[in-house]
C-alpha cells in the first residue's frame, strides 16, 4: 500500500498478528514505525511475525497469550510496558470461526468463539484502555467482520454472533472512552485472502458465489485490511471515532 504513516516511537498490541489479516497489520504499523506486540496462541507463528519485522529494522517481540484469559492479557501488557514504557496502540484481531449450522453447533465451539471473539476483545480493551487513560491517550482498533455487521455467513452462527457484537461493543467504548483520548473504530472486512478463509476458496461453487455479490470481482488482501487499520491509527482520523469501517469490494453497501 502506498500509503504513508508515521507511528515512530509508538508502542502497539496485535493480536492474533500470527498470520493472515494480523500479520499484516503488525508488518504494516511496524513499517509506520511502530514498536510492535506480536501476539498470538501459536508460538512458532508469533516468533516468525516477530523475526520477520527485525529482519525488516522494525522493532518487535512475540507473546503467547489466550486473549480469552484476563491474566495472560493482563501479563502480556505490562511486557510491553516493561519493555518499551507505555501502550499506544491496540488491534483486537484474534479470533476463530468454527463451521456448522444453529441445530448442529457445538456448545464448546460456540462458548470458544465468543470467549475468543467477543470477551477476548472486551478483556484487551478493558485492559489496555486502563493504560491508556492513565497516559490521556490511545487508539483501539477492533477488527470484526461485515459477517456480523451486515452480511451474515451461512454455518458460522456463532461468529456472527461474536462479530456483532463486536461492533456494539466498538460504539460503546467509543462513546465511554473519548473524555479519556481513546479513539475505539472497528474495521469489517469482506472476504480475504487468508488462511482462515483457505477451505471456502477452494471451493469452485463458493467462489461462484462471491464472485456475482463482490462488484470489484475480486477477493480482498490482507495488505487492504491493514491499510484501513493504519489510516484509523493515524492522526488523519483523528475525528474519526465510534466507526465500522467496511474493507469487502463493494459487497455491501449501505
Amino acid at each position: 500500500m502506498n500509503f504513508k504513516v508515521d507511528l515512530s516511537g509508538q508502542v502497539a498490541l496485535i493480536t492474533g498478528a500470527g498470520r493472515g489479516i494480523g500479520r499484516a497489520i503488525a508488518i504494516a504499523l511496524a513499517d509506520a514505525g511502530a514498536l510492535v506486540c506480536v501476539n498470538d496462541i501459536n508460538p512458532d507463528t508469533a516468533r516468525a511475525t516477530a523475526e520477520e519485522i527485525l529482519a525488516s529494522g522494525g522493532q518487535a517481540f512475540d507473546y503467547v497469550a489466550d486473549v480469552s484469559l484476563k491474566m495472560q492479557i493482563g501479563s502480556m501488557i505490562e511486557a510491553a510496558r516493561d519493555r518499551w514504557g507505555r501502550l499506544d496502540i491496540l488491534i483486537n484481531n484474534a479470533g476463530v470461526e468454527p463451521k456448522a449450522s444453529v441445530l448442529a453447533l457445538d456448545e464448546w465451539d460456540w462458548e470458544r468463539t465468543i470467549n475468543v471473539n467477543l470477551k477476548g476483545t472486551f478483556l484487551c480493551t478493558q485492559l489496555a484502555g486502563r493504560v491508556m487513560r492513565d497516559q490521556g491517550s490511545g487508539i483501539i482498533v477492533n477488527i470484526a467482520s461485515i459477517a456480523g455487521h451486515k452480511s451474515p455467513l451461512p454455518n458460522a452462527s456463532a461468529y456472527c454472533a461474536s462479530k456483532a457484537g463486536v461492533v456494539g461493543f466498538t460504539r460503546e467504548c467509543a462513546r465511554e472512552f473519548a473524555a479519556f483520548g481513546i479513539r475505539v473504530n472497528a474495521v469489517c472486512p469482506g472476504v480475504i485472502i487468508t488462511p482462515m478463509t483457505q477451505k471456502s476458496r477452494d471451493d469452485p461453487d463458493i467462489m461462484r458465489k462471491w464472485m456475482e455479490d463482490i462488484p470489484q470481482n475480486r477477493l480482498g488482501e490482507t495488505a487492504e485490511v491493514a491499510a484501513a487499520v493504519l489510516f484509523l491509527c493515524s492522526g488523519a482520523a483523528s475525528y474519526v471515532n465510534g466507526h465500522a469501517l467496511i474493507v469487502d469490494g463493494g459487497k455491501v453497501m449501505g
